[in-house]
Formats: C-alpha cells, sequence, structure tokens
C-alpha cells in the first residue's frame, strides 16, 4: 500500500513538473510572438483595442468605487487614531503606502482576473471545444499570435492604467472625506501627498502592474487552451484560472515587496 501511495505521488509529481515546463513553454512562445504584432498591424490592432475597450474601459465603473471607498476608509481611521499618538502627519504616508504601493496593482489584479480573467478562458475555451483554434490552424493561422498575443497586450495595457486610475481616485475619496471631517486646502493636501510620494512607489507599482498584467493575461489563456474535450470542462478552466491568477499575483506582490524592502 506504501509503495502504490509512492507511485501515486511521483505520477502526480510528473505531472506537475511537466505542466510547469508547457506552462514555461507557453509563456516563452507569447513572448516570441509579441513582437509579430507590428507584421500584422490591423488584424492586431482591433484584437488590443477590443480587449482594452472590455478590459480597461468597461472597469472603470467598479475600479473608481473600490478606490473612493478605499481611500475614505483610509483617512477616517487616520485622522481619528493618528493624533492621539501625535503622528497625524503620517496618514499622507500611509495614503501612499497603502493606496498607490499596495492595494491599488493587487486590487486592480483581482478585479481584472475575476471580470476579464473569466470572460477570456471562457472565450477561448469555447474556441477550443468548437474547433475554431483547429481551423486556425488549418488555414496557417498561429493561434498564439492571432488570439493570445492581443489579449495578452490588452490586459497588461490595461491593468497598467487602471492602477494609475486606482490611485489617482484613491487620494481624491480621501481628500473628499478629508473635506467633510477637518476641511484642509486642496493645495496643501497636496503638497503633502507629494512629500510622502518617492520615485521608488512609483516605479514599484508600475512594475508591479506589468507583472500583475502578464499573469493574469498568461494565466487565463493557458487555462482556456487546456480544455480538451467537453464543454464542462470550461468552468473547471476558469476557476482554476481565477484561483491560480490570484495566487500568482499575491506572491508576485509578496516577491516585489520583498524585494523594495531590502
Amino acid at each position: 500500500m506504501a509503495v502504490a501511495a509512492l507511485e501515486r505521488i511521483g505520477r502526480d509529481l510528473r505531472a506537475r513538473v511537466r505542466k510547469l515546463f508547457y506552462a514555461t513553454g507557453f509563456f516563452l512562445q507569447v513572448l516570441r510572438h509579441t513582437p509579430g504584432v507590428a507584421r500584422q498591424p490591423h488584424v492586431s490592432l482591433k484584437g488590443i483595442v477590443l480587449q482594452i475597450l472590455f478590459t480597461g474601459y468597461e472597469a472603470f465603473g467598479i475600479v473608481a468605487l473600490v478606490s473612493l471607498s478605499i481611500g475614505a476608509i483610509i483617512i477616517i481611521q487616520g485622522i481619528a487614531l493618528l493624533p492621539r499618538f501625535g503622528q497625524g502627519e503620517l496618514v499622507y504616508s500611509i495614503l501612499i503606502i497603502v493606496i498607490v504601493r499596495e492595494l491599488g496593482p493587487i486590487l486592480t489584479a483581482f478585479i481584472i482576473t475575476a471580470r476579464s480573467g473569466t470572460a477570456i478562458a471562457t472565450e477561448l475555451g469555447s474556441m477550443v471545444v468548437s474547433h475554431e483554434v483547429e481551423a486556425y490552424v488549418a488555414v496557417g493561422v498561429n493561434p498564439i499570435s492571432y488570439l493570445v498575443v492581443p489579449r495578452f497586450i490588452g490586459v497588461t495595457v490595461s491593468v497598467v492604467v487602471l492602477t494609475i486610475y486606482f490611485s489617482i481616485f484613491g487620494l481624491f475619496g480621501s481628500y473628499l472625506v478629508t473635506q467633510l471631517i477637518e476641511p484642509i486646502p486642496l493645495r496643501d493636501y497636496t503638497q503633502n501627498l507629494l512629500s510622502a510620494l518617492q520615485l521608488v512607489d512609483i516605479v514599484s507599482t508600475f512594475f508591479k502592474s506589468i507583472v500583475f498584467g502578464i499573469v493574469i493575461s498568461v494565466v487565463a489563456t493557458f487555462e482556456g487552451f487546456a480544455v480538451e474535450r467537453s464543454s464542462t470542462e470550461i468552468p473547471q478552466r476558469v476557476i482554476r484560472a481565477v484561483s491560480r491568477g490570484f495566487v500568482l499575483c499575491f506572491v508576485a506582490n509578496a516577491i516585489i515587496t520583498l524585494i523594495y524592502y531590502l
């Protein structure tokens, strides 16, 4: 019985290693074909624009609502607690750290994963089941360059833009709350924020948003193409795309944050 268990563990381990190598190869293929968008500008540009409209433009509302709420909560807690310890000015540093550097990128990534990652995995999985991907291959069209690369670029660009949008609205929401609790001139508020903002915060935010965009797009497209035979596989792959996207974004966020503090 112990031998059978060890054999099963070995098979599972080999399968996981093979899948890891396959996923790595898939990612490298996406990177290899990405510069090729310049050689087919009309098709690729249309796909990229449509993906940006769906992933970025249509998500503005929910990102604005979440960021306004987060900014308001942080400023309310900061104004209520920090002055008791004589550290009222730290509220601006906390706003930069929490909204710009940490919550902005990761919450934006979660929103895009739940919204666009699921849609991409479902769409590509349906195309596999209906043999549309095979039809592309039969007529000499590479599915990676035609289907994956536009989504890869569109999602990554959208995550970067939405992260900036999240930060702006989060800080704007906190300013509105300060006007209700303890009015402060916009000029003073802006100067205090800029004094707390450092170049490394901006670089970290941009880098995180780019990494998260790559993770979301690659995981969603990979899981969509992983559908093999039946449409019943599609929900399973969508769930895997979301869960693995969340986990990888968390891991990437932890690594980048650790590098920042080191």
